[in-house]
């Protein structure tokens, strides 16, 4: 039975699984703990295990690295990619606009929240985002949803990095009067 081999692979190895809410249904079935991005990572730093194998994107294995520096954190799949993420180039994002305080929703890359001065969850953004002086010079990415969301609800006139996550790009204020018609 491959489910007891992996548990019990797991075991002698003192490795957790970590798997994301959009995994299969197999993974989530073998997985220690299922959740988001963050709960993952959190979960990663509260373990007492050795290895985090983290069933996610890359963005959330460097997540769980930055919590957990000491531990070894595996992504099974290399290819494992989130669009958002990867819109978002660390370089070019910060560069271009010296002067400004740059605020990165937690989905995003390592290297991105390296340049960051704040990182936020769409649960803490408006918050931290109105904590900031009026006069302040902004940049929010990688999300431009949220950062409209949040530029809307505070009046702001953030800086905007022009990413999205091409699932969550599927959906519109249209598509979903339509859906609700039908």
């Amino acid at each position: 039975d491959l489910r007891k081999e992996i548990k019990k692979l797991c075991k002698e190895k003192n490795a957790v699984i970590l798997g994301h809410f959009y995994q299969a249904d197999e993974i989530q079935e073998i997985a220690d703990f299922i959740g988001d991005s963050l709960a993952l990572a959190q979960w990663a730093a509260k373990t007492s295990a050795d290895i985090i194998v983290m069933c996610g994107v890359h963005f959330m294995g460097e997540t769980a690295k930055i919590l957990c520096p000491d531990k070894k954190v595996l992504i099974p799949d290399l290819n494992a990619g989130c669009s958002l993420a990867d819109s978002c180039p660390a370089d070019e994002f910060v560069n271009e606009h010296p002067g400004y305080k740059v605020i990165s929703y937690v989905n995003t890359s390592a290297a991105v929240k390296a340049v960051t001065d704040v990182v936020v969850t769409s649960t803490n953004a408006r918050q931290i985002v109105e904590s900031f002086p009026k006069d302040q010079k902004l940049i929010f990415g990688p999300d431009k949803n949220l950062g409209n969301y949040i530029n809307s609800i505070t009046g702001r006139d953030m800086l905007l990095w022009n990413g999205a996550c091409h699932v969550h790009e599927k959906f519109s204020v249209e598509k979903i009067l339509e859906l609700k018609k039908q």
